[in-house]
């Protein structure tokens, strides 16, 4: 065998044990009694530091070194490159820190869940000082090995190659023009009149509408399935993609639209090459590229009118409620665009939701490069919340500090792939209606010209290239944000 060879079989195998480590994952979220935490963090523990003693194994170094020497064709050369990423990226964190982690990030997480319901800071913050601690030696770590700040560091680990400088530039933009364009959408919504769900929706006539939602979307049962969850998610591996959401019985709208969002995900886990299949190359690109098609589904199809007149007729038939105003197809689309300021990012608008983000962006930035303290984060929350969106949440941290799960795990640097995503998925749209007409693939009924457009740009493409590069081939240019406010503006204004 070559090194090339041998470093593929290698990958291969440390997939498989990623893809027991998902399945554990995502069974902990949606089906593991609560009694069984305590032991299922020993073994995810357990596997993740099989997992990184597999990664950093000492003849990885001379295979790598070998192998940039062998004659490789172009997508060889990308799937070297992406597989020596995943060794650097696992080299530099010693085991017992992965190991410390792994448990710290458990424990933390699962009391989280019973936590936030009760606004108990106190008890979160006990726990969680423990996966700060433990995420900034990560990151002083990796920053040392990679030559960059803190924080970029971690970024590096969601978003290759995007810095805090470039980041800092783009949110100062959007901090600039969209506080306005707010007010300007709520002064123009003030005298729509809008009918609100209103009595009972139940689960299982909720689970049935999102089944029929996802067919429309074209998900692959045979290679995933839909369950339910504290906190919706994608999750699995491409043969076996799983999407969870979260149901309220008093109000169908946020679990349906979750649903399509999920599906966005999964469309394109199911749609990565199968040639490339359980190697590094044949991954998504980057979480932030990996939100855009999930907000591509969400937010430039789901919400476009086009498609709401399919949520209309669909929620009707599973609801059993033709003649409730509700469902009507001009009020569903004034409920799907109707903006808001609000305390939760998981049910924010389109228009609203990046001031969501960038508040997150600012505060774990500066905590992990150690200008605050996570005590610091309550307050500091509010004051941006009360900056951004004229939003008070003094002592309210469940529907502050506490709500998102990202931070429980130490997943610091991620929350920025959410408006980059959608930031890509206007781009996209801005290209793709050179080529395809989008409304009428909608009307129809039948999706597949788009679907086939994200699989020869996006799906198909995996990590053989760069975000930046794979934007620009995509898109004829690199990100750029003049799109999304375009967007934004074309749809509300």
């Amino acid at each position: 065998m070559s090194n090339y060879d041998q470093l593929t079989s290698h990958y291969q195998t440390i997939h498989h044990f990623n893809h027991a480590e998902s399945m554990l994952g995502c069974d902990a979220a949606a089906n593991m009694p609560s009694g069984g935490s305590n032991a299922r963090s020993k073994a995810m523990a357990e596997l993740s530091v099989h997992i990184h003693r597999l990664s950093t194994q000492p003849q990885l170094e001379e295979w790598f070194g070998n192998a940039e020497k062998e004659p490789l064709s172009t997508e060889q050369k990308a799937s070297l490159r992406e597989m020596k990423r995943k060794w650097q990226q696992a080299t530099v964190v010693p085991e017992d820190l992965v190991q410390a982690q792994s448990i710290a990030s458990s424990k933390c997480e699962h009391a989280w869940r019973t936590q936030r319901q009760e606004n108990d800071w106190v008890g979160f913050e006990k726990n969680w000082k423990e996966v700060v601690t433990l995420s900034r030696e990560e990151a002083k770590i990796r920053g040392e090995a990679l030559g960059l700040t803190r924080y970029d560091a971690m970024l590096d680990k969601f978003e290759p190659g995007t810095t805090t400088a470039s980041l800092d530039t783009l949110f100062t933009d959007v901090k600039t023009w969209l506080p306005e364009l707010i007010e300007k959408v709520l002064e123009k919504q003030k005298s729509e009149s809008i009918v609100l769900p209103s009595g009972t929706f139940s689960t299982a006539s909720q689970k049935a509408l999102g089944l029929e939602v996802m067919k429309l979307l074209k998900f692959d049962f045979d290679r995933g399935r839909l369950d339910q969850s504290v906190h919706p998610f994608c999750g699995g591996v491409p043969s076996d993609v799983r999407i969870t959401t979260r149901y309220d019985e008093k109000n169908f709208v946020q679990a349906l639209m979750g649903i399509v969002h999920e599906t966005g995900h999964a469309r394109y886990e199911q749609g990565l090459p199968s040639a490339f299949a359980g190697l590094p190359v044949g991954e998504a690109r980057s979480m932030g590229v990996h939100e855009s098609q999930s907000l591509f589904f969400e937010m430039q199809i789901g919400r476009c009118k086009p498609f709401i007149s399919h949520l209309s007729r669909l929620s009707a038939d599973a609801f059993n409620a033709h003649k409730d105003p509700v469902f009507a197809e001009e009020n569903l689309y004034k409920i799907y665009t109707q903006v808001k300021k609000g305390f939760i990012r998981v049910d924010a608008d389109e228009l609203t939701y990046p001031a969501h983000v960038i508040v997150r962006y600012e505060i774990e930035r500066d905590l992990i490069n150690g200008v605050i303290e996570h005590t610091d984060v309550p307050a500091i929350w509010d004051e941006k919340m009360k900056a951004s969106l004229g939003i008070l949440t003094k002592d309210n941290y469940k529907n502050g500090c506490m709500q998102d799960i990202h931070w429980t795990g130490g997943s610091f640097g991620y929350f920025p792939s959410y408006t980059l995503g959608a930031m890509y998925a206007a781009q996209y749209k801005a290209t793709m209606i050179q080529t395809v007409d989008i409304d009428a693939a909608i009307q129809s009924g039948d999706l597949s010209p788009i679907f086939q457009w994200l699989s020869d740009n996006i799906w198909s493409q995996a990590s053989l290239h760069t975000t930046d590069e794979l934007i620009k081939r995509a898109t004829g240019e690199t990100l750029n944000a003049v799109h999304f406010r375009k967007h934004l503006e074309g749809r509300y204004l």
